[in-house]
């Protein structure tokens, strides 16, 4: 079972690239989900925010230290916590410059994967920023031409990514194609089925 926690991604790389604040122990382990009972018996749902972590709760061991993961394995650096600092204060509250750290170091990871993508011409850029911006602004004045604008731009992404995707498989493995598109492979499995209509368990 998952537990709960706060992640993050970004709108291009998706779960690819999902972010969480992890709490790292005195002696550099993770601690286990915590299980807060429901009162139904069941012990309830696994947590890992972390947040729970401040050795409050019976069995809920106290965070020496915050950092940033990411579902790709990457992990950020440590920010230690200062729990003479904190004092009787929530760690949710006391915690919240270290967690706030943790979630830069994750912006500056996806950064960093963005520039390992396969770069885009500026004309293309500047011009989908433009398109975004001119259907934005038509929504205001009329939602429905913004919907039949966002549906033509569904098209022609359909359109051209069929051609797209099916000259990329032929060029590049899936692995390949994962790095250049900045995603996992199997998300990139599934993009590149989408876009050349084939089964991505073909």
């Amino acid at each position: 079972m998952v537990s709960r926690r706060e992640t993050w991604t970004t709108e291009e790389f998706g779960t690819s690239h999902t972010g969480a604040v992890e709490a790292v122990l005195a002696d550099g382990t993770v601690p286990a989900p915590v299980y807060f009972d429901s009162g139904s018996g069941g012990g309830g749902d696994p947590v890992s925010q972390w947040s729970v972590y401040d050795g409050h709760w019976p069995h809920t061991p106290k965070a020496a230290a915050l950092r940033a993961v990411c579902s790709c394995d990457w992990t950020g650096p440590e920010h230690h916590l200062d729990w003479e600092a904190i004092g009787d204060q929530d760690l949710a509250e006391g915690g919240s410059e270290q967690a706030d750290a943790s979630e830069r170091d994750w912006d500056g990871h996806t950064a960093q994967v963005e520039t390992t993508t396969v770069p885009l011409p500026e004309t293309i850029t500047l011009l989908l920023e433009r398109l975004e911006e001119e259907i934005d602004k038509l929504t205001k004045t009329s939602p429905v031409a913004g919907v039949r604008a966002a549906r033509r731009l569904e098209v022609v992404a359909e359109r051209v990514g069929y051609w797209a995707a099916r000259h990329t498989a032929a060029d590049l493995d899936t692995a390949q194609a994962a790095v250049h598109l900045g995603l996992n492979e199997d998300a990139a499995r599934k993009l590149m089925a989408r876009f050349g209509r084939w089964s991505p368990y073909r």
